[in-house]
């Protein structure tokens, strides 16, 4: 027998199980709690075609035929159920790269948004300064223009002399 692993091991264990009232010595690399388990998977497949009708009215060597088959029914099932396992997982699988790369170049648009936005901040800065200098240079052209029309007005108008009126 094979451990859990997969690998065959060094030590060979031995573990006294019960199977259909009978007590048999297993010997095996997995540790005891692992042939136990064995031998109770058995047991139940064993209970399990013993309560349908008709069935212990079989021959011995029919009943263990029918356990062989409900055992052998349920690795191949087990079988399948892991390969579909295993191609949802190896379609998770790619689908989380896809998703990661997503994410990536997101990260990567997002990171040149926001440079971006931050160049065109400081252009908005820059032009909101130059705006202010030009209007407080209209503001000064204004006030220079009013201080001069203010004293045109107040010299009053000269005559071809001039002198005033």
């Amino acid at each position: 027998m094979k451990n859990n692993s997969g690998r065959f091991m060094d030590t060979k264990n031995y573990a006294e199980v019960l199977i259909d009232g009978k007590i048999y010595t297993l010997g095996g690399t997995e540790d005891e709690h692992y042939l136990q388990r064995v031998a109770s998977y058995i047991n139940e497949k064993t209970a399990q075609l013993k309560r349908q009708d008709g069935f212990t009215r079989q021959s011995e060597e029919y009943q263990a035929v029918m356990i062989s088959l409900n055992i052998a029914d349920d690795y191949f099932k087990a079988i399948d159920r892991a390969a579909v396992s295993e191609r949802q997982r190896d379609d998770m699988e790619r689908e989380s790269y896809g998703l990661k790369h997503e994410l990536v170049t997101t990260q990567m648009r997002l990171e040149d948004a926001v440079r971006n936005l931050d160049e065109k901040k400081a252009e908005l800065d820059r032009v909101k300064k130059e705006l202010d200098r030009a209007c407080e240079e209209i503001l000064r052209l204004k006030a220079v223009q009013a201080a001069i029309g203010a004293a045109g007005v107040s010299q009053g108008p000269k005559g071809r002399d001039g002198g005033q009126r």
